[in-house]
């Protein structure tokens, strides 16, 4: 996908709207007065068959009747009536078609109308969707208020995108373009936000997306707009879901699909949010003018209050949010005490105590003194600032004009200065907004902003390498130890020594081999434990006899392991899973192992397969990662054999796709290296 084989989505030089109307009731009314406001730029052609005309252009009674080919044809009609404009479309000549209805009685017809398109050379957006908008091109095919802006947004929510644009207006920003991806039959999510890359006025993007699709291809999308300087901003659903097969493994239960697309994001360098408010919060720091050429954003951040309790309640505020107040160096308190009245705070947050009203200008003083102190990345000013000029309009050329000091000493110092006001949309304000500083109403927008930004600073791209090995042939389809283990030992996982039997004898004899203490396990079992499966630590024949006979009398299932028993001094349990998503492919999971994997929780996450730097990196961000690295005196793990583990069993998942899921659990990590003593496969359905 090229960003020119969309250009006649986002700039066509004719636009045809087939379904206009004269009712404002009617979408076909919004989508052609849409159409034209672009009439300085391009040909705009309406069509209903019942004629009539809107703002004197006259309408067509079809697609035939159209003078020139339309680039760009908007489908409102009835959904049965979709399938034959298209194809009428395809005989004028169109390149394009934005559907905003449905596209048939189901999935099968939509894919059939974007084949349909696709084999003529045309492009789809839709269908169901609520259009395209380009406020940089003067396009608008869609219903709704989208004002002019630096975002570009993608959505699978029409409404949503409403409400990003109202939030973004109250902010003084808006949108460049906005792509209502409907049911993404052809134009979908990646394409769309590989458009916004390369295309200029766009200065941050934005999505929120439900269907990922090709989740693989999407997430080299994402990697790529972060490298060249446009990371994205996303939404989606799912935090609460789990999954239908988590009954057949712990990896079921761990590895929802919100926690895959977090990892996702984290690993393609995009920031993945909660809201609506906070997208456009910390859209509109990054789109600020002045600050995103700035030095790398850093967590430290200075405070300035017009009060102590509003610069108190900042700091904490920022705090929460994982930001840092650090204390003030001796030479930049004294650089800004000079400007504060005797016995006014100086460390951190400051308190102005006064000193703006006496005069306003000591803002610009105290905020430059920060911003040039060198012991904060960013300074929140935060309070009455900007709202002076309301009680006493005497004052506003005077506050304006400190506006204008505190941009500069933002720009000349390189770092982003951030203001809260209780004001809004007042002449000083838009100096800040004009200027690049950002402004917002609440303390808790500048903090997330900050926050956001700082998270983004901190990722680089790590997508797996998707190059894959020549898997050997092994007979996967139960899934069982027995069979798993052999795969996992083929990519070099270790096991302990073990025979698989059938009867008690031959557990004996198996035993003289292995010998004792050892392990005895009934296979076919998800969850061998909970089943009366294991038996551990079993020191002679005689215990053996007993084990096994209480172990077949509780599972009734016919195959056992007799396995060494290994416990390493220092040795910590983990899990290791992979699971196969419908959109992104193999997941790979790691956490805090054994029986008590799922009460932990204590999981991460990331795309297999995976590096050895990327495998010990997501050990590392485990809660419990004190333990493998040594706590209180304990000798750490051999991370690089933990490393190696998680990387066999990931490349091993990866490389057979008859797995849903793949597991070890738990693998025995230890200063001398690592060994699975359980595995576990789920068969694809």
């Amino acid at each position: 996908m090229t960003t020119s084989t969309l250009d006649t989505l986002f700039d066509p030089a004719s636009v045809a709207v087939v379904g206009a109307s004269d009712n404002p009731e009617k979408w076909g009314y919004w989508l052609a007065t849409g159409a034209l406001s672009g009439r300085a730029r391009r040909a705009v052609h309406l069509v209903n068959r019942r004629g009539g005309q809107l703002e004197g252009e006259p309408f067509l009674p079809d697609l035939a009747a159209v003078p020139t080919a339309p680039e760009h044809v908007v489908v409102a009609v009835p959904p049965r009536q979709v399938r034959s404009v298209v194809a009428e479309g395809i005989t004028a000549g169109a390149r394009c078609f934005t559907v905003i209805t449905s596209g048939g009685a189901g999935a099968a017809e939509e894919r059939a109308l974007a084949e349909l398109a696709t084999s003529n050379g045309a492009r789809l957006l839709g269908p169901n969707c609520m259009g395209v908008v380009d406020t940089t091109s003067q396009l608008r095919l869609s219903w709704g208020d989208f004002p002019r802006g630096g975002l570009g947004l993608v959505s699978q929510s029409g409404n949503l995108a409403l409400e990003i644009g109202r939030h973004l207006a109250r902010a003084g920003e808006g949108f460049s373009r906005f792509v209502s991806l409907g049911n993404q039959r052809d134009i979908d999510a990646a394409d769309a936000l590989a458009s916004l890359i390369a295309h200029e006025p766009t200065r941050a993007i934005a999505a929120y997306v439900e269907d990922f699709r090709d989740g693989r291809r999407l997430a080299g999308v994402l990697a790529a707009a972060h490298a060249a300087g446009k990371p994205v901003l996303l939404l989606s659903v799912g935090r609460s879901a789990a999954s239908g097969r988590a009954a057949a493994s712990h990896t079921g239960a761990l590895v929802s699909p919100h926690a895959t697309v977090a990892a996702v994001c984290r690993d393609a360098g995009a920031l993945l949010l909660d809201s609506a408010g906070e997208l456009v919060d910390t859209a509109v720091y990054l789109m600020a003018a002045g600050i995103r050429r700035a030095r790398t954003p850093g967590r430290r951040v200075a405070v300035i209050g017009d009060s102590g309790g509003q610069g108190a309640l900042a700091a904490d505020v920022c705090t929460a949010h994982g930001l840092d107040v650090p204390p003030l160096s001796a030479d930049t308190v004294a650089a800004v005490s000079g400007h504060l009245p005797p016995g006014a705070g100086a460390a951190n947050p400051v308190d102005l105590a006064g000193a703006g009203e006496a005069d306003l200008a000591n803002y610009a003083r105290v905020a430059g003194g920060l911003l040039h102190g060198g012991d904060a990345d960013a300074v929140v000013l935060t309070g009455y600032f900007g709202d002076y000029a309301t009680a006493n309009p005497a004052q506003s050329d005077t506050e304006c004009a400190v506006a204008h000091a505190l941009a500069d000493a933002s720009v000349a110092a390189g770092r982003p200065l951030v203001v809260h006001t209780m004001a809004r949309d007042t002449p000083a304000l838009t100096v800040l907004r004009e200027r690049g500083v950002p402004v917002y109403e609440r303390i808790e927008q500048a903090a997330t902003a900050l926050a956001g930004a700082a998270r983004l600073a901190g990722t680089a791209p790590c997508l797996p390498d998707p190059q894959s090995t020549s898997p050997a042939a092994y007979a996967l389809e139960d899934g069982g130890y027995e069979r798993v283990r052999d795969l996992l030992a083929s990519y070099g996982l270790a096991f302990p020594v073990a025979e698989f039997v059938t009867d008690a004898d031959a557990a004996v004899e198996a035993a003289h081999r292995t010998g004792y203490p050892l392990v005895l396990k009934a296979m076919g079992l998800a969850h061998k434990t909970e089943a009366g499966g294991v038996a551990l630590g079993i020191a002679d024949e005689a215990a053996l006899r007993t084990a096994f006979a209480r172990m077949r009398e509780a599972t009734g299932v016919r195959r056992y392991a007799v396995e060494a028993m290994v416990a390493p001094p220092y040795a910590r349990e983990l899990i290791v899973g992979v699971r196969r998503d419908a959109s992104f492919g193999p997941v790979v999971m790691v956490g805090a192992g054994g029986v008590t994997a799922e009460l932990h929780a204590d999981t991460a996450l990331a795309l297999a397969p995976l590096t050895p730097a990327r495998a010990r990196a997501l050990l590392l961000e485990l809660r419990h990662a004190p333990l493998l690295t040594g706590w209180r005196g304990a000798p750490p793990v051999h991370l690089e054999a933990a490393a190696a583990a998680v990387c066999a069993v990931a490349r091993a998942a990866a490389d057979h796709p008859e797995l849903a899921d793949l597991e070890v659990n738990p693998l025995l990590v230890h200063p001398g290296g690592a060994i699975a003593l359980d595995a576990h496969g789920v068969p694809a359905r």
